[in-house]
């Protein structure tokens, strides 16, 4: 077994060499076995040694960088072996047995294949002479593999020692934790991630200058019995630790609750998450590094944009090779090429690529290209024009547009009549069927009033030309939405004519997919908004200067807006819930730019004076009110209920399930919106429309005040002011929940419930300090723990993640993470350390919302500040690891609360015409190695392949791996029957998938289960409470006028960028 500090803390028999700690791999094995060797294989850690790059502009030859080789052993520990399966197993440790054995099997092939990179290639070239690759250079692209393989080394060790003993103890979570939550696992892969582009840079120069290089490399994956590629085997460490993620979490899934390896594992998902997001951020930063000064280089250094791009100030927010065309007035298409288009925080570069070489090595290793600037704008000034929408962009009375290729300039009222980009005519046809079915149905109605009968001139005959002329339009109608799926049509800015008049240019670009599509029309949208006053900057991290720019992750704030229309009632805010009803009516870019589709329900009021409700349409980027209706008494707090089939939030294909035949009279249940009120009443509304249809009502027992609401499969749970806990059961019909019967009701303490929350199988309910964990279904008390020693202090808020549950409390600012299962108390994390900052003079402060949303814990205090904080995504335990960041902007009183809103963007809009035309199986079909989108070959389409992204994309897909039988796959190849070849196959997707991107360097096979990954989710993060305030600002309020008052009831929304799903 590995001791937890073993990594970077054990010494070989007491030595320490220059105040460096010495790691030995085969001692722990010898000395285990009785056995003693002179000369250990031991690493040196040298904790002065920190660098984390490395550049072949030096001579020296030390590649370790800290990390010195003292000797080599010729003792070779055993490798981890499963003994024969003993009888009277569960099928569950029958299944864990299985999944352990692919994790040795797992780590013994990966241990192999970095042998094989030093053993067949770093060594050979080290000694080869006349050397074909410099010593220097060798030390660049093998950088960090040693030191990988160290640290599996002693992994696989203590993996040993695991699996001889596991029969009796039956554990290996705490394995993970121990070997990969150390700082050397972080720094060592870190290193190798961020040289890896290098690395690939130095062996794709090496090939087209040395051919006998190139020879090497040949004859080397010749001789190898798999055929896998140099390429092939260094990309391993990359794909490593989402493999053990997907392994560990089969074994989560087959350990049962109550066993003892059961949180070990949980922490160990965390651990590698962590570690994997970790290397995730530093490789997206080194490539938008890279990106940028690859850019850099094709600029004139005295230019304007030069100096720009080298400030430091300039962020890379998306990058991605599009096709440029260009078409004639008749719709033909005049020329087309490829671009690197740069989209920056403030601006927008368009490149033309140019690369020479030979294209043969293309299948070794991707090629990068060089980029000529062809134009940069300002990003302000950039607009997106879709088909049919040319006339409301831009005022067409006093501005020129000149197409992209064209030698003319055009009035903008000119260009109705000739469409030069995108299909011909497409837009202008379908406006000459309307005015012809105008025309149709005027004859229609004239040929109504004839007295005699004709033939071919009688009603049936004019219906028939109408219904006609409809289907026309409507086959036109689509021909235009798939026209914009993936044409990115952009109008920029251009010099003046000499008269003065502006002149604008427009261009056509050709994304890959429609994905890709909606990904430029978001993010356009998000950097504009990221431009305003009050997101420069919208967020800091509490320990780093004003300078700095937030993560990628943090969103942007897209509008501040009053809660009520009746301001001068002086509402409170109470509650706010997202209901999300597509509108079918919005177009391509609507649907990429706007808020989450659907309504906003915001309750509140005042004391002596009922309440209010107002509901808010989110089918525009600004929010705006489309009902507001009173209640007789202040809203505490509003639940939405989804319908029963759906099991989730819902999403934008609810209005095609209406016609489905129901088995069940409650399938057919539409979602509804609970209130729960101040004088006891609960309220239930309908939310498939704005008519807000009260279905039923009633009171609560005693008459008290609705704290809290919260639902699960079986009830409605109202959370009441006396500690009463009333529970509704599930009925079915029009109204969901059994209102007239009296509910059931269960005293959970003497207090007030200030919080529900509902789990899988159980309802936590908070009175004063303890929480009280329920059955779902009986309805009885499972245990009951104190979450705080005050007595004083009661528990406000509550959150679940992964295994997880973080909590708020009416005093202090620490918030507080329970296990789920055993209800351990994990971590506590004080709040107010990380907003000193913005206020050097609070002393107190208190948490007053909580949210947890796509991997990020948002924190509401009673000073209007808002901190994020990341934590885990998976089934692991949610603990926070990081600074996180602090929201610059907030309210003048304490957030009352911090809702989400969520929407999933139509399937079919993602479908691409070739999708279209195979149907819905054509995935299915497509050979392996074949990726969803068409992927051209390096044969058909050679600038593709020249222009793959600098780099590899760490973000993972989980799916799982418990039913697939066998060893792990591996990047194989056939053997070619003259042996020259060097392409290697892709990585068999059935194993893990990295990610759904025609530019990522390694792709997977696309299988049936994974057909809903094309789901795109648009996320929105909504704050509720007194007033808008800037702290960025001395005075507290930006440059932009607020449109509430400091005492007015003001929501916050931030916007994400679209997630894939």
């Amino acid at each position: 077994m590995l001791p937890s500090g073993a990594w970077g803390k054990r010494k070989p028999q007491g030595q320490r060499l220059g105040g460096c700690r010495v790691i030995t791999l085969s001692t722990m094995w010898a000395r285990k076995e009785g056995l003693h060797h002179p000369h250990p294989h031991a690493v040196v850690r040298c904790p002065s040694s920190s660098s984390s790059s490395v550049s072949c502009s030096g001579d020296s030859e030390d590649e370790d960088m800290g990390f010195l080789e003292v000797s080599v052993t010729d003792i070779k520990p055993p490798a981890p072996e499963l003994g024969p399966m003993p009888d009277g197993l569960s099928p569950q440790q029958v299944v864990r047995r299985h999944i352990l054995g692919s994790i040795v099997q797992s780590e013994g092939s990966y241990v192999e294949s970095l042998k094989r990179v030093l053993q067949d290639y770093r060594n050979p070239l080290m000694e080869m002479e006349p050397k074909v690759l410099s010593a220097r250079k060798c030390q660049v692209v093998f950088f960090r593999v040693r030191e990988i393989l160290h640290c599996h080394s002693m992994f696989q060790i203590a993996l040993s020692s695991r699996v001889a003993e596991w029969d009796s103890t039956e554990k290996i979570g705490d394995l993970f934790v121990a070997s990969f939550s150390k700082s050397m696992v972080l720094d060592v892969y870190s290193d190798y991630v961020n040289n890896f582009t290098n690395a690939m840079s130095i062996i794709k120069k090496a090939c087209l200058t040395k051919p006998a290089f190139l020879e090497f490399l040949k004859r080397r994956q010749v001789c190898s019995p798999d055929r896998v590629t140099l390429y092939g085997l260094m990309v391993k460490p990359i794909q490593r630790f989402p493999q053990f993620i997907l392994l560990l979490q089969d074994m989560l899934k087959n350990t049962p609750r109550g066993h003892p390896d059961r949180l070990s594992l949980q922490l160990a998902l965390t651990e590698l998450e962590t570690l994997a997001e970790k290397l995730n951020e530093q490789k997206r930063l080194a490539d938008q590094v890279a990106e940028i000064q690859q850019l850099t280089k094709s600029v004139s250094d005295r230019s304007s944009l030069n100096k720009l791009l080298t400030s430091g100030q300039r962020q890379l927010l998306l990058c991605e090779t599009l096709t440029e065309t260009v078409y004639g007035d008749r719709g033909q298409l005049i020329k087309s090429k490829e671009r690197r288009v740069f989209l920056l925080n403030d601006m927008l570069v368009c490149a033309n690529i140019n690369f020479k070489g030979q294209l043969e090595i293309s299948s070794l290793v991707p090629l990068g290209p060089k980029y000529v600037v062809k134009w940069n704008t300002a990003l302000p000034q950039v607009q997106v024009v879709e088909v049919g929408q040319e006339g409301g962009s831009y005022d067409k009375d006093h501005v020129l547009i000149q197409h992209a290729g064209s030698k003319k300039a055009s009035a903008a009222g000119q260009a109705q009549n000739k469409v030069y980009f995108g299909p011909p005519r497409l837009f202008q046809e379908l406006q000459d069927l309307q005015k012809d079915l105008a025309v149709v149905e005027q004859i229609t109605l004239l040929i109504s009033t004839l007295h005699g009968t004709y033939q071919n001139l009688n009603m049936t005959v004019a219906q028939d030309w109408c219904l006609a002329l409809q289907r026309l339009m409507r086959v036109k109608e689509e021909e235009i939405h798939s026209a914009n799926k993936c044409r990115l049509r952009l109008l920029l800015p251009g010099k003046p004519d000499k008269s003065g008049r502006p002149i604008s240019f427009m261009v056509v670009f050709i994304t890959p997919n429609p994905l890709s599509k909606i990904s430029w029309v978001n993010r356009l949208h998000l950097a504009k908004i990221g431009l305003r006053e009050e997101n420069q900057p919208g967020w800091r991290c509490p320990d780093e200067d004003k300078k700095s720019k937030a993560p990628f992750w943090c969103p942007t704030l897209a509008c501040c807006i009053p809660a009520f229309s009746s301001r001068g009632l002086n509402l409170q805010l109470g509650a706010l819930v997202h209901s999300p009803v597509s509108c079918p009516l919005l177009g391509f870019s609507a649907v990429s730019t706007s808020l989450p589709q659907g309504y906003l329900w915001v309750g509140g009021g005042q004391e002596g004076a009922g309440g209010q409700v107002e509901i808010f349409s989110l089918n525009r980027p600004s929010p705006r009110t489309v009902k507001s209706f009173s209640l007789a008494a202040p809203v505490f707090c509003m639940e939405y209920i989804p319908e029963p089939e759906e099991g989730g939030s819902g999403d934008g294909d609810r209005d095609g399930d209406d016609s489905r035949a129901a088995p069940d009279p409650s399938a057919a249940v539409h979602p509804t919106i609970c209130l729960g009120l101040q004088d006891g009443s609960i309220l239930i509304y309908s939310s498939v429309d704005t008519g807000t249809q009260c279905l039923a009502t009633c009171r609560s027992p005693g008459l008290q005040p609705v704290l809290c609401l919260r639902h699960s499969p079986y009830h409605l749970f109202a959370g009441l002011q006396d500690g009463t806990l009333a529970a509704y059961p599930r009925t079915s019909g029009d109204v969901p929940w059994d209102l007239e019967s009296p509910p059931v009701c269960l005293t959970v303490g003497p207090g007030p419930i200030r919080t529900l929350l509902s789990l899988e199988d159980t309802v936590w309910a908070s009175c004063g300090p303890r929480v009280t964990v329920l059955d779902a279904t009986s309805l009885q008390t499972q245990q009951s723990f104190e979450a705080h020693q005050d007595e004083a202090v009661s528990v406000t808020h509550m959150v679940k993640a992964g295994s997880g549950v973080w909590m708020a409390f009416s005093s202090g600012s620490s918030i507080r993470l329970f296990h789920t299962e055993t209800l351990e108390h994990l971590q506590e994390i004080n709040i107010a350390t990380r907003t000193t900052f913005l206020l050097p003079g609070q002393k107190h402060l208190c948490v007053t919302s909580l949210l947890i949303c796509q991997g990020l814990l948002w924190v509401g205090t009673d000073q209007g500040v808002i901190v994020l904080l990341p934590v885990p995504r998976l089934e692991g335990i949610p603990k926070i690891t990081g600074k996180g960041m602090v929201s610059l902007n907030g309210h003048c009183g304490p957030v009352t609360f911090l809702a989400v809103a969520t929407s999933i963007l139509a399937l079919d809009i993602l479908r691409s015409d070739q999708e279209e035309a195979e149907g819905p199986r054509a995935e299915e079909d497509k050979p392996d190695g074949q990726a969803p989108e068409p992927a051209p070959t390096p044969s058909s389409h050679v600038g593709r392949e020249l222009t793959r992204k600098k780099g590899i994309l760490l973000q993972y897909r989980l799916r799982s791996t418990a039913h697939l039988p066998g060893p792990l796959l591996s990047v194989r190849e056939p053997a070619p029957a003259d042996g020259s070849a060097l392409e290697h196959t892709e990585e068999d997707g059935s194993i893990y998938e990295m990610a759904d991107d025609p530019d990522v360097w390694v792709r997977s096979r696309p299988c049936a289960r994974d057909a809903h990954r094309k789901e795109i989710c648009s996320v929105a993060i909504i704050s509720g409470g007194r007033g808008y305030r800037n702290f960025g600002s001395a005075s507290g309020v930006g440059g932009r006028p607020a449109p509430c008052g400091e005492t007015d009831s003001t929501l916050l929304i931030w916007q994400m960028p679209l997630l894939t799903l």
